[in-house]
């Protein structure tokens, strides 16, 4: 059950968005209000998946509101509704994640709610999540690496979204004192046959692509946040915290391509 968070202080206005959330939502759990303290008294005790916010308040701000809304329940989604599209630059600016126009249309509200519970479809049976650190989960379940560096190694194929690398990349990303002799090249090929049959225990072996001497692998078979995050998704957008694959340095570059 969505939980729904409505603010407005023109009560014609957020009782028609409460109708039109109740037809296209019936078991949702709505909150409404015209006093954005209120409001946010309410969200410091509850937690909401969206809030509906008017950008004008009154002598209020819906824009700071959001930013308040945010502190309290980081992962809350932002919704602006309001009659002046002068604001959507600002309220983007937050993260917002969709924005609307008064007289709201039940057209446009599913619009903006199915942007952010797609109905399913077949789900990936492999999900990789690079937010928080690197983890794989096939049929829900996590993924254990015997060895660490063949968990890099995958991380690092990810990373690169399908580009090819050579060994010896990988080598100079893995291990940074410059070494590569037959003993390393072999050692990497070591981590490699791991990090396969760790995959192929999973039956996740379609992740990887080998060709020659080229790594890679195939984003087509699995879910990526990170993936999702630089496609635009807002459940990605808003889920992001600056906190790209944190184990690894050689990700600090990714991470700074997703600051921009």
């Amino acid at each position: 059950m969505k939980k729904y968070l409505l603010i407005d202080d023109e009560e014609p206005a957020l009782w028609d968005l409460k109708e039109v959330l109740e037809d296209l939502d019936p078991d949702c759990e709505l909150s409404c209000y015209t006093s954005p303290r209120r409001g946010l008294k309410d969200a410091a005790e509850n937690a909401y998946d969206i809030a509906f916010l008017d950008v004008e308040l009154g002598s209020a701000s819906g824009i700071a509101l959001a930013r308040q809304l945010k502190e309290l329940q980081p992962r809350i989604h932002i919704i602006f509704v309001t009659s002046h599209e002068q604001y959507a630059v600002d309220a983007f600016a937050i993260h917002a994640t969709g924005y609307l126009l008064k007289p709201v249309a039940k057209e446009d509200v599913k619009r903006e709610l199915s942007f952010l519970y797609p109905e399913k479809t077949a789900e990936q049976r492999i999900q990789v999540r690079t937010f928080g650190g690197f983890d794989v989960f096939v049929d829900g379940k996590p993924l254990f690496f015997k060895r660490a560096k063949s968990k890099e190694f995958l991380a690092y194929l990810v990373d690169r979204r399908g580009s090819s690398v050579t060994l010896r990349e990988l080598a100079d990303i893995l291990f940074e004192d410059g070494i590569y002799d037959a003993k390393r090249r072999k050692y990497m090929l070591t981590i490699f046959a791991a990090l396969k049959a760790t995959l192929a225990e999973a039956g996740a072996e379609q992740m990887l692509v080998k060709k020659y001497n080229c790594y890679a692998v195939n984003p087509d078979t699995f879910e990526c946040d990170g993936y999702r995050f630089l496609d635009g998704d807002p459940i990605a957008i808003n889920n992001y915290r600056k906190d790209y694959m944190l184990s690894y340095s050689w990700a600090e570059f990714s991470m700074g391509m997703m600051e921009l």
